[in-house]
Formats: structure tokens, sequence, C-alpha cells
């Protein structure tokens, strides 16, 4: 077998069964979507994506995974060295168990009948899908955003499953701040003519769906960013940045399901590793993984300040911050940044000094 053969990424889906929810309602039949790549044998590092994402985290090179940049083959996370495993989410909308899922109960999608989901949901669904996949033990479980709401959870619910924990972007709860614009967001969506209390005919015609977009768009980057890239500039009576916000929200309509889309909100809202471990304080001095943060310049909804003293409360925790325009949205893009530190932190034993500034 070739090396390009060894590391070429599989798509593929992985059945659960039945599953409790952490709310005691039962999704009578779970299914996962995945993409893997790397040397079979090699040591697992877990993906986990954010609110838009899917599994499709390296893809193809006609089709690039959204972290096609940070992983692959001499990339900063190395397929030659590592198998890397990502999973849709439960509640999400390419693949795995969602709202647009068929309830077999029913013969119909679940749509807003589809039980609401926590963060702890999906990493208790994706340990249930590694132990069928016969995946006993993690290098590292990594993830941005809604995805670091899982690295979390994935060092507090199985401590003993990782080597390390990577979090980018995300904090230990979810701010007012977050909810506020997620409340945008979701009455946008309700209030359109077209949702029909979650009965749409289809999710194109959803204008409020667009306009989440939108407002999410506004907050993942920054105004310096925004400033320079667009200038004021206009055309056909119309100024750029309107147009390219028209086109996001568009875009989104055609690849993204709403009622995932308020599935997922929701589980963010309700994020806080302190829920039912007295605070978030005492929760992350549970955690005993390697821990490495990452936050970024300008980010609006998850600040590094709280980002830093979650790093500082985790006994093996570290903190990195890096100088961005991008703002929330840093944990995509300028891997040449942060990648290395990525990289180095999964590779080596020696834990990081408190903060560093890149």
């Amino acid at each position: 077998m070739t090396n390009s053969q060894k590391t070429a990424p599989t798509v593929d889906e992985v059945k659960i069964g039945p599953m409790v929810l952490t709310s005691g309602e039962i999704l009578e039949e779970v299914t996962l979507r995945y993409e893997i790549s790397g040397p079979v044998g090699a040591p697992v590092i877990l993906i986990c994506h954010a609110l838009t994402g899917n599994h499709l985290a390296i893809g193809n090179k006609t089709n690039p995974g959204w972290w096609s940049g940070l992983i692959g083959e001499g990339k900063h996370i190395d397929t030659n060295n590592y198998q890397v495993l990502t999973f849709n989410v439960l509640g999400g909308c390419d693949g795995s168990t969602g709202p647009a899922t068929i309830n077999k109960k029913t013969n119909q999608p679940y749509r807003i009948s589809f039980p609401p989901i926590t963060i702890r949901d999906m990493v208790h669904a994706q340990q249930l899908a590694l132990e069928i996949m016969g995946i006993n033990h993690l290098a590292a479980v990594i993830g941005g955003s809604l995805g670091g709401m899982q690295a979390m959870e994935w060092g507090l619910l199985y401590p003993t499953k990782m080597d390390k924990l990577i979090i980018l972007a995300s904090t230990p709860y979810f701010s007012d701040f977050g909810i506020a614009f997620n409340h945008i967001a979701e009455t946008a969506i309700k209030q359109d003519p077209e949702w029909k209390n979650g009965l749409y005919e289809s999710n194109l015609s959803l204008r409020g769906l667009e306009i989440s977009r939108m407002i999410g768009m506004v907050t993942y980057r920054s105004s310096t960013l925004f400033n320079e890239r667009f200038a004021r500039k206009s055309s056909q009576q119309q100024y750029d940045i309107s147009a390219y916000l028209n086109y996001q929200g568009k875009k989104l309509t055609e690849r993204f399901d709403a009622n995932s889309y308020l599935t997922l909100l929701q589980a963010m809202n309700h994020h806080d590793i302190g829920k039912g471990r007295v605070n978030w304080i005492q929760a992350a001095q549970q955690i005993e993984t390697p821990l490495l943060a990452i936050s970024y310049d300008k980010d609006l909804i998850f600040e590094p300040p709280l980002m830093k003293q979650f790093a500082e409360e985790v006994a093996n925790g570290c903190y990195y911050h890096v100088k961005t325009d991008f703002g929330h949205d840093g944990f995509l893009t300028e891997f040449e940044k942060w990648g290395e530190i990525v990289c180095n932190f999964i590779a080596n034993e020696t834990i990081f000094t408190k903060k560093k500034q890149v």
C-alpha cells in the first residue's frame, strides 16, 4: 500500500443504535457521519467542528475541507503520522442524526420534534462511535468554538481517553453576549413567514436563516478586517460589505438545515462545564489532561481573558494568545501563526509556559 493510499481521507458512517440523552429522552437510532485519514494503526486525533462545520475537515483537492490548511500530509497535523478523525455532530445535518433525519416512528423527518441536545450528548455519541470503531485511546482532542466546547467536555467526561486537549476560541461557559446574538438569530428564523413552525418547504426559501448567518458573520470577524477589506467600496448602488453578507447568507441556506442550526444554537447557549460540577472553576480544576488553550485578538464572543483564566485553573494547562484581525475566525485561518504551536503541543510531553503572545 502506498503512502497516498494510507492517508487518503475516507468518509463513512457508524451506527450507534439507541442513545439516552442527558435530558432522559431516547433517540432510537443514532448514526454519526465521519471522515478519517492517516495510516492504519497510527495514533488517532479527534477533531471537533464548529457551529456550521461538518465532518469534512480535510476534504480533497476538488473540495478542500474547512481545516485543510491545518491537516494533511506534511502539514501541522500530519496525516503521515496520525489518523485524523472528524465526526459530524449529533444534531447536525451532514449525515449524522439530526432534525432532518427520518423518525422511524413516524416515517417523517423529526424537524422541530427532534429532542434538545447538549454538548455532553455530542461527546457521549462520539465516544459510543469510537467504541464501535475499536478506537480505545486518542492522542488528542482538538476543536474550536462549538468544537472547543466539545473538547472541554471530553476532558471531563472521559478524562483517561486522550493524551492532550486543545481548545481554540472557546470558553468554559457561553456568555450572555453570545446568547444575545443567538437569540437575534433564532428570532430572525422563527419570524420568517416561510418558517411555518419548522415545517418549511425548502431551506432555500428561509430569508430568516440568511439573516441569521449575516448576524453571525459580523461577530466572527473584526471591524478592522471588514474596514480594511471593503473600505466603503460599492457597485450598482450597493456597498461591497452588503453584497458579501448577502452572499454568505444565501450560501448557508444551500448547505445547512435551519432546524439543525437552531438545535446547535441552543446547545451552545446551554454550554457550561460547571453545570452539575459546582461551578466552572471547580470543573476546570478537575481536568488533569495536559491542555492548550488558544485565544484570538478581537474575538467578540469568546473573550481571551476568560480563556486565559480557564487555562490557569487547569493543573496542566497552558495558554497562547494570537494577534490577528480575523477575530473569532482566527481559528480557521492564518495557520502559520499558531499551527506549529498545536503541532509541538501534541508531539511533546513538556507542558508549555502559561502564556505566550504570538
